[in-house]
């Protein structure tokens, strides 16, 4: 796959991703009201279960609202800057959040994909520190170079 096919269908992946993430999140009332009807666990904790999806729906769209605006930096190919860092650092910071109200949660209400989506979100939040640790160091090579220019 070429280079800009790549890039095309991810950018396209990620901002369905987001616009799909908030139709999904006002919609929460609505679905968990929904899934109540074949899941009594929704209809006893409706409120509960509502808000934590809620707040977990919110988290997940700063993290893709911040891999948007890195995403814009690729197409400009001009990926090593600092707000890249600080996005970087925003997502590690938002996938912790996620994690602690999934634990949260899981007073509330356990299933095998809870503790999966616990999982990822530690992995993914290391991830986005150690990017951010590697992203600072090539910013500041980066503007070493311009500055011996």
């Amino acid at each position: 796959m070429k280079r800009e096919s790549v890039i095309k269908l991810t950018k396209y992946i990620l901002d369905f991703m987001f616009f799909a993430g908030i139709l999904v999140t006002v919609t929460l009332p609505l679905t968990v009201k929904w899934i109540g009807n074949w899941m009594p666990v929704y209809k006893d904790r409706y409120a509960e279960l509502t808000l934590c999806y809620f707040v977990l729906g919110i988290g997940a769209l700063v993290i893709l609202r911040e891999l948007r605006r890195m995403f814009a930096t690729v197409i400009k190919k001009d990926c090593f800057v600092r707000a890249n860092v600080v996005s970087l650092n925003k997502m590690f910071k938002w996938s912790i959040f996620i994690v602690i109200v999934s634990i949260l949660r899981s007073f509330l209400f356990r299933t095998t994909a809870l503790y999966v989506i616990i999982l990822v979100f530690i992995i993914a939040g290391l991830f986005c520190k150690v990017l951010a640790y590697v992203f600072e160091e090539a910013v500041e090579y980066k503007e070493e170079n311009d500055f011996t220019i």
